[in-house]
């Protein structure tokens, strides 16, 4: 479960270590910047937020090496590659089981953790996007722990293994897989910085200073993804499966409804904007599709 194999596996599993540690000691700084108002351990909080998106692009890259040269040392690869299987799907087979998923999720949320990073370079001094910052940093070391550990696709696979089965037969007849699941997860990772921000602005008590009008694009952006994605995932089982398919096919696509409606609502609050006690409503209602997000992703 924990060994790697071959120079795939071992430098994918270094790289999830590093961005783990990338992440810890953000949040520390972040945290602790934002208890002492310290402009100098502030500072630090976007080179942890690099590095650790450094170390995810680097753990997915060597992910997409081993898929792609058939490095049959390694579980994963066991599980869902295939000579046979043609380039593309190969490629894309990355994301079809549960450990490539979680790994995706993890270049993801290391991605929008850097984005926001370089988005308030300018307001980092504002505690409020301290601990925003700080709040994105757990969550980004929770799930490098998922993907270091319990959800390893670096792992070791049996001996002798010369090929595998391939992906799902349904991930191997329609171009959408190369894009329905990163523009969903796109949307499902992207509620954590609306997230991150209600967490803040519920520690600093400042949920009338206009946050929500600050995480607006952010928030429609999230939204916009899962409105795209969810309408990708419709015409693809459609096409598969028939009329209706996209509600009996995956458990992924009827859940991605959750984070959907939630985000739907409150986004319609931050464009309404009237008082204070929308904008507590709204709190509840992006960590609520943050927690959807997470559970869909459990």
């Amino acid at each position: 479960m924990f060994a790697s194999a071959g120079i795939s596996g071992t430098v994918g599993r270094a790289f999830l270590l590093v961005g783990f540690i990338g992440a810890v000691f953000g949040a520390f700084a972040a945290f602790t910047g934002a208890r002492r108002n310290d402009p100098q351990i502030i500072r630090l909080i976007p080179r942890f937020s690099t590095l650790s998106f450094a170390a995810a692009v680097g753990a997915f890259a060597a992910m997409e090496y081993a898929m792609i040269t058939r490095d049959f040392s390694l579980a994963y690869v066991q599980k869902v590659g295939s000579w046979s299987t043609p380039a593309l799907y190969n490629f894309a087979a990355v994301w079809s089981a549960l450990e490539g998923s979680i790994l995706m999720w993890v270049l993801v949320l290391a991605g929008y953790t850097a984005a926001v990073s370089f988005w308030v370079r300018k307001r980092m001094q504002d505690l409020i996007a301290s601990w925003a910052l700080g709040v994105m940093f757990v969550v980004s070391a929770f799930f490098f722990l998922v993907s270091f550990f319990p959800a390893n696709p670096f792992a070791a696979g049996a001996p002798g293994v010369l090929d595998g089965p391939g992906p799902n037969p349904l991930l191997q007849n329609h171009i959408l897989v190369m894009f329905h699941p990163p523009i969903l997860y796109l949307g499902y990772v992207g509620v954590t910085v609306p997230f991150a921000f209600a967490i803040a602005a519920l520690i600093t008590g400042r949920v009338g200073e206009g946050w929500l009008v600050a995480t607006r694009r952010w928030s429609l952006f999230a939204w916009g993804f899962l409105t795209f994605g969810i309408a990708l995932g419709s015409w693809w089982s459609y096409e598969v499966l028939g009329w209706s398919g996209v509600w009996a096919w995956d458990p992924v696509e009827n859940a991605s409804l959750l984070p959907w409606i939630t985000t739907f609502e409150s986004n319609r609050i931050e464009v309404k904007h009237s008082n204070e006690y929308e904008e507590k409503y709204a709190d509840r209602l992006d960590t609520s599709g943050s927690a959807a997000c997470s559970q869909v992703q459990g």
